[in-house]
């Protein structure tokens, strides 16, 4: 988890979770910790709010599909499968939540924007910001 806040090319916003555990003791969880250290906020989402959880919900069963509909070879195909889904999501498919933009269109508005919430320049390709 270090490691993606230390890849990260701007200052997470509010962390989200569930109310199940490891999480629902706020501040004693190494994520928690982790959070505290990088200054980022870390909430609870209420109980049944559906429209909170359903967002992630709707992303994990995505993932769901790509790994029932494909046979792996190796862990080596999983990876390359994974690395590839993630590109054509952030690349590739507008979101309604970001007004029907991709997610890399979104973080380049928003470097333009509020430049003072990135560490790092936004790229389109992978590797770049390594």
């Amino acid at each position: 988890m270090g490691v993606l806040f230390n890849r990260c090319p701007f200052q997470p916003f509010p962390t989200f979770s569930n109310l199940f555990q490891p999480f629902s003791t706020l501040g004693l969880h190494r994520f928690d910790q982790l959070c505290a250290q990088h200054a980022i906020e870390h909430r609870l989402i209420k109980p049944r709010t559906p429209q909170t959880n359903g967002l992630v919900e709707r992303f994990n069963g995505r993932i769901a599909e790509v790994l029932a509909t494909t046979r792996f070879d190796s862990a080596l195909s999983l990876e390359q499968t994974f690395t590839r889904y993630v590109q054509v999501y952030n690349q590739h498919i507008p979101q309604k939540a970001l007004g029907h933009i991709t997610p890399i269109q979104a973080l380049k508005e928003w470097a333009q924007k509020r430049p003072e919430l990135f560490n790092k320049r936004v790229y389109n390709l992978k590797g770049l910001d390594k």
